[in-house]
């Protein structure tokens, strides 16, 4: 990113605060909706994907350990009668805020994808690769609009989203609208966000490994004055993130679908002028 401007700087950095406050208020989705304005800004997807990579890292794991320090303080906080800090709880504590037993099932039907699509990244030309990526946040971005986002109901389309989710997040961790699909229907609510963010700790260390073995410039340098731009956005939305819970958000994500699916088609007409 050495020979871009001063605005292209700035938009960049917008997008990955953009970026955090998307991950952290709607616990997916950073990658996904940040992508399409990022390869706007610099059509080169093995730029970006080690930043959001490392983004995802950090604050997936941070996420996670904070939901697993809230539920030990509840937990020390209940007594007799089911009180939690003078209060009657809903429901009794849980044992962990991951679900360990279906994160590893996942896992198990994602891998050999994941695999294949990292393959497919590192293989295949950098145009296509952007033209793969804006047709698939256009079908998500159409799912968004028309509020009928991907929904499993029985186990093959289970494997078939998990495996398809994989697949596209090994070649451009965009893959978490079809694994939320699953994951939904089989983890608790009170567990299901920090169980999607440890599986993407686990599939963007994969994902790591594979730039490290093949040389990719992991753009450490750029991690100085991004990774304080997501931070600001990651707090922006967890202050959202209840909100969006409690609240009816069936709005906002029309309006992102119909953003999404804008961008991404202006993306694909220029798409041979990007640089």
């Amino acid at each position: 990113m050495a020979d871009l401007l001063w605005y292209q700087y700035a938009l960049i950095g917008l997008i990955f605060c953009w970026s955090g406050f998307v991950r952290s208020s709607l616990g997916f989705g950073g990658a996904v909706l940040a992508l399409p304005f990022l390869l706007l800004v610099h059509n080169e997807p093995l730029v970006f994907l080690p930043l959001i990579a490392v983004h995802l890292m950090i604050f997936s794991s941070w996420i996670a350990w904070q939901g697993h320090r809230q539920l030990k303080a509840a937990g020390a906080g209940v007594s007799g009668g089911g009180m939690v800090s003078g209060q009657l709880s809903d429901h009794p504590p849980a044992d962990s805020n991951i679900d360990w037993r279906y994160l590893g099932k996942a896992l198990s039907i994602m891998i050999v994808p994941k695999l294949i699509g990292v393959v497919g990244l590192l293989t295949l030309p950098a145009q296509l690769m952007t033209a793969v990526i804006f047709t698939i946040v256009i079908v998500y971005g159409i799912s968004y609009a028309l509020n009928r986002p991907f929904r499993s109901n029985s186990r093959v389309v289970d494997v078939v989203l998990l495996a398809l989710g994989g697949y596209v997040s090994g070649t451009s961790l965009i893959g978490a609208p079809l694994i939320v699909a699953v994951f939904a229907s089989h983890v608790a609510r009170h567990q299901l966000r920090d169980t999607l963010f440890v599986l993407w700790f686990i599939l963007v260390v994969i994902k790591m490994v594979s730039f490290i073995i093949a040389g990719v410039d992991l753009q450490l340098i750029h991690h100085l004055w991004l990774l304080p731009c997501a931070l600001v956005g990651h707090l922006l939305g967890e202050k959202v993130h209840q909100y969006l819970i409690d609240g009816r958000s069936e709005v906002f994500f029309r309006v992102l679908g119909v953003v999404l699916v804008l961008v991404s088609i202006m993306g694909l007409l220029i798409m041979p002028d990007l640089t």
